[in-house]
């Protein structure tokens, strides 16, 4: 675990996933089952639109061009796998678990993550539209090179997470408890709702400077020329 910056400015580093895959067996095709059990296999340009998988658990898996529009996986497991380029809109992945899992080149719109755990998840690449991940727990996760549009973190404890090169746009922190969050490496930053809940987050002096408006109102502070 690396710790970044002096004084009071640092921060514990977030503890990354380390996949080393088996070799995979080619995925024999079919629907998903709910409940079912995955282990050491490879889905590749899988359709599982509309399919119901909740319950499942993926271990020693990778997920390869996949679509997951409408597909429910509501508290499916994802244990050291690899997920890419996979592609949706309203993914169920409610009170889902992901430890020790890459996300890359993702393109999602709507997910349900909300109550979710994830532990040691990197999510790379792609852009995620509205994901919802209220009152999920992450715990050294990193967000790198990624498109984050109208995240909502609301209720939800975030600790050792870091932002990498990451666009936010419109999140929301509404009662969200943050510990050890980096966000000095987000190559843009717009909060829209939830400022107050900064605390237990590292930003720049740049970012401090963006977001000084949105921090003078919180605290009534009126500015005039």
């Amino acid at each position: 675990m690396v710790s970044r910056g002096t004084g009071a400015g640092r921060v514990k580093g977030a503890r990354r996933p380390e996949v080393r895959l088996p070799p995979l067996e080619p995925y024999g095709g079919g629907e998903l089952e709910p409940d079912g059990d995955y282990d050491g296999l490879e889905f590749l340009e899988a359709d599982f639109a509309g399919q119901d998988g909740a319950g499942a658990r993926f271990m020693d898996c990778a997920l390869r061009s996949c679509a997951l529009d409408e597909t429910r996986l509501h508290h499916a497991r994802f244990l050291d796998s690899v997920l890419t380029g996979i592609r949706g809109v309203g993914t169920d992945l409610a009170e889902a678990t992901l430890r020790d899992v890459e996300l890359i080149d993702a393109r999602l719109g709507g997910v349900q993550l909300h109550g979710a755990a994830l532990e040691r998840v990197v999510i790379r690449g792609g852009k995620i539209d509205y994901l919802n991940l209220r009152t999920a727990v992450l715990k050294d996760v990193v967000f790198e090179s990624c498109v984050l549009v109208e995240p909502d973190f609301g209720g939800a404890r975030l600790e050792r997470v870091e932002f990498v090169d990451c666009a936010l746009k419109g999140v929301d922190l509404t009662a969200a408890t943050l510990k050890d969050v980096d966000l000095r490496g987000a190559a843009s930053l717009e909060i829209a709702r939830g400022v107050d809940r900064l605390a237990g987050a590292v930003i720049s002096p740049s970012q401090l400077l963006d977001l000084a408006p949105v921090l003078a109102a919180e605290v009534g502070i009126r500015v005039e020329g």
